[in-house]
């Protein structure tokens, strides 16, 4: 039965290949399982529709309306300025502004769009006119906006807490160590890239000066710092679920966009949930067929398959840990996170599981691996629109990018996959 998941496999590889919408690229996936399997379809179906009842996938359209009210409504503007008066004079300083706001960001919406979207407007020519090269300043952005995808809370932690039936606490602060390194190695190598461009620098304050503009715009972005902190806290502290946190978020940032901020109207409000709707509209569509399509391999017994032939391969724990790296980086290429999560999680959990892997531990592995593929041609969704926000060509923007991803990703990588302990030791912390 294997070889009707790769039937399946090579008829989503092909229409997305044409430039087919997502969702019906796994219809087709679906409609091979359908005639060639022993599945009914009608049974598939009415089970798709029941899991998406699942008030974990509530988070969700309310992280997504969250991110898109914070982008238009001063918040992630006003947070990118109190960083700024941090570091605006060092050399290299704004570079780590970008990957440190993006962070920020991630942390508050859980998507990677976000942060391209919310900083890259303001961000790009701000840096531009220091001195970076723009197809670098880009690059940067787009890269650290994949730290939407790893600092919690996190859309691609929910769904892999989900369809994995793991803790997605555990999976939010598995993830979270090695987003913070990722953002210090993108930082380090900003800095010493920093040293080849003419940068135009800020006058270095006085100490009294320094403290004088944190505090002011401290004060002025204290109601967009409070976002993460009631978040991440309440999250945390056991105060309130994933899915009562996104809809707090939201709760929290409208009148703030509106009263504080002044930075929402009623027009571009509208336009922010109406962009909130089309993307929750086609991710919950994506997500039913992608669920039939890995339920129905779950019947066909193809999870335990891939096992045994991959065992039949090798044992070698360090080896396998390679080839599951080198399997999640070429689907990430070619497919989203939360595609590749969907699709691919639930098949090799049986295999980790196998190999005496943590589930908590395969959930970083997991998150580090899709998150790439954003930044990595030829889906690269998140640099494609870096690229349009920065008004560059992508084909500039993809060195810079490349050499990010090899000096600040990559590693990252080896380690959650060979040093455990990196995405186990909060969630340990934690009791989990």
């Amino acid at each position: 039965m294997i070889e009707i998941a790769l039937i399946a496999i090579a008829a989503l590889v092909v229409t997305l290949s044409f430039g087919v919408p997502l969702p019906w690229c796994f219809g087709a996936a679906l409609m091979v399982m359908y005639y060639l399997g022993d599945v009914t379809m009608k049974g598939m179906v009415l089970w798709g529709f029941q899991q998406l009842g699942n008030p974990v996938l509530l988070a969700i359209p309310l992280f997504v309306l969250a991110g898109a009210v914070m982008s238009e409504g001063g918040i992630a503007a006003s947070l990118l300025r109190f960083v700024n008066a941090f570091v605006g004079h060092v050399r290299g300083g704004l570079g780590i502004v970008a990957a440190v706001s993006c962070a920020v960001i991630g942390a508050i919406s859980g998507s990677g769009l976000t942060g391209i979207s919310a900083i890259g407007p303001l961000l790009i020519p701000e840096m531009e006119k220091r001195g970076y090269p723009r197809e670098y300043a880009t690059a940067l952005i787009a890269n650290s906006s994949i730290l939407g995808l790893l600092i919690p809370p996190s859309l691609s932690m929910i769904l892999f807490g989900w369809v994995t039936e793991t803790s997605i606490l555990a999976c939010f602060l598995a993830t979270l160590g090695p987003g913070l390194l990722i953002m210090f190695n993108f930082s380090v190598v900003n800095l010493w890239m920093s040293r080849k461009f003419n940068l135009v620098l800020d006058e270095k304050p006085a100490l009294g000066e320094l403290a004088g503009e944190v505090a002011r715009r401290g004060v002025h972005a204290f109601p967009a710092m409070l976002m993460p902190v009631i978040i991440l806290g309440g999250i945390y502290g056991g105060i309130v679920t994933p899915t009562e946190a996104a809809a707090l978020a939201v709760i929290y940032a409208v009148p703030v966009g509106f009263l504080v901020y002044k930075g929402l109207k009623l027009e571009n409000f509208l336009f922010a949930g109406k962009e909130a709707a089309t993307a929750v509209g086609a991710i919950m569509l994506m997500i039913l067929f992608s669920m039939i399509v890995g339920q129905m391999f779950v019947y066909e017994g193809i999870p335990q398959q891939l096992v045994q032939a991959i065992f039949g391969i090798t044992e070698n724990k360090i080896l396998l840990l390679i080839m599951i790296n080198l399997l999640l980086f070429l689907i990430g290429m070619v497919v989203n996170d939360t595609t590749a999560i969907l699709l691919v999680a639930p098949l090799l959990m049986p295999l980790m599981q196998a190999m005496d892997v943590s589930p908590v531990q395969f959930a970083a592995i997991m998150g580090v691996n899709t998150a790439m593929g954003g930044v990595t041609p030829p889906y690269a969704s998140i640099l494609y629109l870096g690229a349009r926000i920065g008004k560059v060509k992508v084909t500039k923007v993809i060195p810079p990018a490349m050499m990010l991803i090899v000096t600040g990703y990559l590693p990252v990588v080896f380690l959650v996959s060979f040093w455990p302990d990196l995405s186990l030791y909060l969630p340990r912390l934690f009791g989990y």
